[in-house]
């Protein structure tokens, strides 16, 4: 009778995949034994695995790139990290390594980009993307940085004040400043508003730039920027935002020569589980196919393009570990597994926006296996994860005696630390567990490092005024 564990998911899955294996009913995680690190480091515990950012910037280069050489693409590919999607100097620096550029959505996104330059992380030639409404500090932060020589620092136009307000900043420039747009989008219909809060709406646009920007020498127009909340999808809706975004480029680009960058932002998805068909290869060939084919339609030669990649670049090569405290039998029913933390303060996503991740047991793969639904710490009745992306339903192995029950969430690696407050207050005092980095040396052995203690509670406690 085939009741284990290993024997769901063979019957569920393709398995091993890459990033996951099992020996001796033991799960690895990218060759990582999780057992070694749980018995070394305890739980919780986050995780970061260095490479996997590495791999995922390269793999997004190599998918355009073959995509450029397909349709024959004139443009050139640019690949930009979003700082905002985990800001912790280990993930920059992994992911300087690649020749990238960066996109920054705030004031202190600046004085971040400033630290990086002062570490020779980066030079002056790099392309500094700068998002978001744009408050006076920000202004004046990218002023400080344009004239510094940061030539290549391209704030984009998110409101129509955000001009006047550079104009000021910004005072006899050693050349003219290069500026970007960014497109309202139309949102899906299920959405609770039909237009981007974010963005100059569409029929706007070319105005804006003749009346604002065309005569002033302090700038040059050099990119329109581009993207979809919901991600890049191979939908009717996605291609039909697309084709309306490249036209108003052609439409800009006959009456504004030096326009010549498209920044059509982010979206790749990350895989959230082990049933994962993402076309990949498909929809970067047919974005620059749709691009090319509108560009020529309209006698515009195709433009640069821009990607914005957060969660993409580093979301993969998270994990969160938990142990398995206690079972709680509430009716006939639900039997709940209490894990030894918080899903609102480690993944807040998770109940934020329902954000389902790949979960799977680091132990007992040999064992008889039950649903569940999964509990947290604290007393809020929202901190719990009863599903997963391709089932409506948990299973885990069932709880031994004598043997403790660890299971992990993977591919949490983007946005979870800085929309859970990190380093600060938690939901109920639940302190912030540790937090290692994986790498790998010059043999290809791993290698770990603590890079956060568990939060203690003189912390939290000196925040509050203790």
């Amino acid at each position: 009778m085939k009741n284990k564990y290993i024997d769901l998911i063979d019957q569920s899955f393709e398995y091993p995949q890459d990033e996951f294996k099992t020996i001796d009913n033991e799960l690895y995680f990218h060759d990582i034994p999780l057992m070694e690190i749980i018995k070394q480091y305890g739980t919780p515990l986050k995780i970061t695995y260095l490479p996997k950012i590495s791999s995922q910037i390269q793999r997004a280069k190599r998918l355009f790139n073959v995509a450029i050489a397909k349709v024959d693409y004139k443009g050139t590919y640019n690949y930009c990290y979003c700082t905002k999607s985990s800001h912790f100097s280990f993930v920059l620096e992994e992911v300087l390594k690649n020749d990238v550029n960066l996109e920054t959505s705030s004031a202190f996104d600046i004085n971040l980009i400033q630290e990086l330059y002062n570490q020779e992380l980066i030079t002056k030639d790099i392309f500094i993307i700068c998002n978001g409404f744009k408050r006076p500090q920000y202004i004046e932060n990218i002023a400080m940085m344009l004239s510094d020589g940061f030539h290549n620092m391209i704030p984009v136009i998110d409101n129509k004040n955000e001009i006047n307000l550079l104009d000021e900043a910004i005072q006899n420039p050693a050349e003219p400043v290069k500026l970007g747009i960014r497109i309202a989008s139309e949102e899906e219909p299920k959405f609770d508003f039909y237009t981007s809060r974010l963005g100059i709406r569409y029929n706007d646009i070319v105005s804006f730039y003749e009346d604002k920007i065309k005569d002033n020498s302090k700038f040059t127009f050099k990119m329109l920027h581009f993207f979809i909340n919901t991600g890049i999808k191979d939908s009717a809706y996605y291609w039909n935002e697309l084709a309306k975004c490249v036209n108003v480029y052609c439409d800009l680009k006959k009456i504004c020569p030096e326009l010549d960058s498209l920044n059509i932002g982010g979206g790749f998805p990350i895989k959230n589980s082990l049933v994962s068909n993402y076309e990949y290869d498909y929809m970067s060939e047919e974005i620059l196919a749709q691009i090319k084919n509108i560009c020529t339609n309209r006698g515009v030669d195709e433009p640069n393009i821009f990607t914005e990649f957060g969660s993409f670049t580093v979301g993969e090569s998270g994990a969160t570990l938990y142990s398995i405290i206690d079972q709680k039998q509430q009716n006939d029913r639900e039997l709940w597994y209490m894990i030894d933390s918080s899903f609102i303060t480690t993944l807040p996503d998770s109940w934020g926006i329902n954000q389902r991740w790949i979960m799977l047991p680091i132990n007992n793969w040999d064992k008889e296996y039950q649903r569940v639904f999964l509990g947290g710490l604290t007393c809020d009745s929202q901190d719990y994860y009863n599903n997963e992306a391709h089932a409506n339903a948990i299973f885990l192995p069932k709880l031994q005696k004598d043997e403790p029950l660890y299971i992990g969430f993977f591919h949490t690696g983007a946005y979870q630390e800085s929309i859970g407050g990190y380093g600060g207050i938690q939901h109920c005092l639940i302190p912030a567990p540790k937090h290692i980095i994986i790498g790998l040396d010059e043999n290809g052995d791993y290698y770990t490092k603590l890079f956060a203690k568990e939060q203690s509670h003189k912390s939290m406690l000196k925040i509050l005024g203790y």
